[in-house]
């Protein structure tokens, strides 16, 4: 048996077979961390709440003005999967929240400019992890745009109110939300993993994008039960903003940007 310290931990080989043995990236924290991060949020939150509020205002008025754009524009079939893609680039728009929370606990006041434009340790590097994310987001609603044309071939979208009918009343459409649903599971849990912890790590620790986004896949794999349960939160959450024609992004979108905060700094 052979071993060798690396950079981030303690690398063994048994008969053959390589294991990577860290503690700093097994936390083995409770699913029921996820309601002590939800509670953090909260009272983040409520410290001064017209900060995190008015910052979930212009997330809400952003998505607005997105979602009136694509149906202007005659987007409206990639809107569902655009929608989806959001929880992928979603921490990039929280900064300025993980920027109040990192505040509340050095014991500092922010306040809005410092919130809008947050300095990150790791400078530009911000900028590029999102930039990653949204490449990620395009290429899912590109594969959403191939999946439909796979299924019913070059049938022109036939409009939210035919939808539903057109899904689930032929096989054609239930092979699209099968395998779309399957897609867009593996595209979205890809871009939970690598999305979770790097823009609060980048904000908070000098590093570079790719590093970022691996030591989150890291940390997320290594902690999937918790992960889990967290990502189950985030989507529920996610589901009552939309099921509110997205006016619960202004109290949900603060609310998991300063959680996410206290979830990275719980696990890292």
């Amino acid at each position: 048996m052979s071993a060798t310290a690396g950079k981030y931990g303690l690398l063994t080989q048994t008969s053959g077979v390589e294991k990577t043995q860290d503690p700093k990236f097994q936390k083995h924290l409770p699913i029921s961390a996820v309601f002590g991060w939800l509670g953090a949020g909260w009272r983040d939150l409520a410290r001064q709440p017209v900060l995190s509020l008015f910052y979930g205002f212009l997330v809400f008025a952003v998505s607005v003005v997105v979602v009136w754009t694509m149906f202007t524009l005659g987007w409206d079939y990639v809107l569902f999967p655009a929608l989806s893609g959001f929880m992928i680039i979603g921490p990039v728009f929280a900064v300025g929240l993980y920027e109040k929370s990192r505040a509340l606990e050095d014991g500092r006041k922010t306040s809005l400019d410092q919130m809008l434009f947050a300095r990150s340790k790791s400078g530009a590097q911000v900028l590029f992890a999102g930039v990653l994310l949204a490449l990620l987001m395009l290429l899912w609603m590109r594969a959403a745009v191939l999946l439909y044309a796979l299924f019913f071939g070059y049938r022109a979208f036939p409009g939210f109110e035919h939808m539903l009918g057109l899904l689930v009343g032929s096989p054609a459409g239930w092979g699209l939300l099968v395998t779309g649903s399957a897609v867009g599971g593996l595209f979205a849990a890809l871009g939970f993993a690598l999305s979770a912890f790097s823009i609060p790590m980048l904000l908070n620790e000098r590093s570079d994008a790719i590093t970022a986004m691996g030591l989150s896949f890291k940390l997320v794999w290594n902690n999937l039960p918790v992960m889990l349960a967290w990502g189950a939160v985030v989507l529920l959450l996610m589901a009552l903003s939309l099921a509110t024609a997205l006016v619960g992004l202004i109290i949900v979108f603060p609310l998991l940007g300063h959680a996410t905060w206290h979830a990275y700094k719980a696990i890292r």
